[in-house]
């Protein structure tokens, strides 16, 4: 799932199953946290969006750390199927949602490539490290056009958002994306270089998010959809419990073709569109219920792209060390809620400040060093003292 990389304000910011076959390791690629919602107006950030990025990123750990654990549970894999549905297409369209103003100046460009670039690079080679050594798998490359785990999204996020211009610029940006994201289903000479297959099968959300308004997501949030969204995961819960059993998880990653899958080519089309609506209708539902106020989690929301760059390591560690081996009952409904709770603590320590002051160097760094400096950018006020000749301090003191 859930980003995830991140479209920062600084916060934001899979073994594959038997049905899917990944290209680097046999666990499904992850998913990441959404980007930063900080208000750019007024500089504040809104409680909302971090609540929503916590909540989600919890969302996505827990669903990761069942993947192991899930065979022997319908209930599980039904749990994973709708997680799986939605938590992506949230994260993507919050992350469009505050790209609408990126319009490739030198300042976001430079956090483009500092808040996404740069994180990618390093933990692509951490992972791929992490595995080599503690998987014992010498083998494994580190190769930075075929994303491991979960570091796709921060590779798709900056595809997404350097092509933010073209999809402001067209005049029914929603249509072509969604041609797009259909006709990718379909094609699986697209190959597995950045996955592209997610990046161009996710992309509708990414639009979406582009084109919304905040008088939409206070649409959402009003008290009679919150009251149909219980009603509509409860109804989708009972329906993925009676398709779990028949049902390749690999559709819900996205990433690859309906021909890759083994299935007739038509189906992909068919399934495409089917989870484009499934997703969005579920993420409306799941950014209902999540609460505006401030509450105790809201300022673990600065600090989701920590937890979810940290908690594969985490699983991805129980994985290659046998844990979830030799300990099967983990796959019991005792052994689930312990797995649950465990990893839903986890992921809250990992955003949590010390964690992200510590990790700043990787998701945050500060690299004016590699930049030209903008002569357009305002100087800082300290850099301004230090240009003003002497007789003019002397003026300014004594005035």
């Amino acid at each position: 799932m859930f980003q995830a990389p991140s479209v920062f304000t600084r916060a934001p910011l899979p073994p594959a199953t038997p049905e899917s076959e990944p290209r680097r390791e046999q666990t499904p690629k992850a998913t990441a946290p959404a980007s930063a919602p900080a208000s750019a107006a007024a500089g504040k950030r809104d409680p909302y969006f971090d609540n929503v990025k916590y909540l989600a990123i919890v969302l996505v750990a827990v669903a990761h750390a069942w993947e192991p654990v899930m065979d022997g549970s319908r209930a599980t894999r039904a749990l994973y199927m709708i997680v799986y549905t939605f938590h992506m297409p949230a994260f993507i369209l919050i992350s469009g949602y505050f790209s609408r103003t990126f319009d490739m100046s030198a300042p976001k460009v430079k956090r483009l490539l500092t808040g996404a670039v740069v994180p990618y690079i390093l933990f692509e080679t951490a992972y791929s490290l992490f595995r080599r050594y503690v998987d014992d798998a010498p083998d494994t490359p580190i190769s930075l056009t075929d994303p491991l785990y979960l570091t796709w999204f921060l590779i798709a996020l900056f595809i997404w958002r350097i092509t933010t211009p073209i999809w402001l610029t067209l005049r029914h940006p929603l249509a072509v994306a969604l041609t797009i994201a259909v006709l990718a289903s379909v094609t699986p000479g697209i190959g597995d270089d950045l996955d592209l297959q997610r990046v161009l099968q996710f992309l509708p959300f990414f639009v979406i998010g582009l084109l919304m308004k905040p008088e939409h997501f206070r649409l959402v949030r009003r008290r009679e959809v919150r009251l149909l969204a219980l009603p509509l995961f409860a109804g989708a819960l009972l329906f993925a419990y009676w398709i779990a059993p028949h049902t390749q998880l690999s559709w819900f990653y996205r990433a690859s073709s309906a021909q890759e899958r083994g299935a007739p080519w038509w189906s992909g089309l068919v399934l495409a569109l089917g989870l484009l609506v499934c997703g969005l209708i579920l993420t409306i539902g799941f950014l209902a219920l999540v609460p505006g106020r401030r509450t105790w989690f809201t300022a673990l929301g600065a600090g989701t792209i920590c937890g979810y760059l940290l908690h594969g390591f985490l699983i991805k560690g129980a994985v290659y060390t046998g844990l979830f081996d030799r300990h099967t009952w983990l796959a019991d409904p005792v052994g689930l809620v312990v797995v649950t709770g465990v990893t839903a603590v986890a992921v809250t320590l990992m955003c949590s400040p010390p964690v992200r002051r510590a990790l700043k160097f990787a998701t945050e760094p500060d690299m004016h060093w590699a930049f030209r400096k903008d002569p357009k950018s305002p100087e800082s006020p300290k850099e301004q003292r230090g240009q003003q000749d002497p007789e003019n301090r002397k003026a300014l003191v004594k005035h």
